[in-house]
């Protein structure tokens, strides 16, 4: 009797393994290097230093978005030329151009500005057709989290299979501080980020 509920137990346990390795298996994104693009807009470069972190684990091709008229170097005059691009919903040309066709998976990375998208994300969002590929957003921000921003993501990408984001503090441009990604700082990131990638199946 002892070996028939040994037999028993053995059975469900290997049971249970495979079900939780199908689980595995079905969450994991099944791609490429070359089908991996990393697209980011940075201006403290904390954002870049992220996008790097996760060029170094799964590989992909990286891209920084860059503006036709760049914005101000002085803070309060892109504070407010932002503001007036939100209520306005204007949309600033890009001069970074790309071909998605090629791309199964698509990294967007950005930091958050008056709480919301930043309008050159917005730009890369409505010019290109996202629909069918992964989108995966990333975000740094001055320690308010991500406001709207990855709800508008999902908003521009209606047709996309978006993945859950990542958010970590970075610099603090209005109090003089800027990139903050070293030292004891950047390996946290760099673990936040692997368990972050990890969790997506990477």
């Amino acid at each position: 009797m002892r070996f028939f509920f040994l037999l028993i137990f053995l059975f469900g346990s290997l049971n249970c393994t495979s079900q939780t390795q199908t689980e595995l298996n079905t969450n994991a994104v099944e791609t490429t290097p070359d089908k991996i693009l990393i697209v980011y807009l940075t201006r403290t470069k904390n954002t870049k230093a992220v996008a790097e972190m996760i060029e170094a684990k799964v590989g992909g091709t990286l891209l920084s978005l860059e503006l036709e008229t760049p914005y101000p170097e002085d803070y309060e005059a892109i504070v407010a030329q932002v503001a007036e691009e939100n209520e306005t919903g204007t949309l600033p040309p890009l001069k970074t151009e790309v071909d998605l066709s090629q791309y199964e998976t698509i990294f967007v990375g950005f930091p958050t500005w008056g709480m919301q998208l930043p309008p050159p994300v917005k730009t890369f969002l409505n010019e290109n057709d996202l629909s069918g590929k992964t989108v995966i957003p990333f975000n740094t921000n001055a320690g308010y989290g991500v406001g709207s921003s990855f709800e508008t993501v999902n908003k521009l990408c209606p047709e996309s299979n978006i993945l859950e984001g990542y958010a970590t503090r970075g610099g603090i441009e209005r109090d003089g501080v800027l990139f903050v990604m070293e030292g004891e700082k950047e390996m946290e990131v760099s673990k936040e980020v692997n368990d972050w990638l990890n969790s997506l199946g990477f």
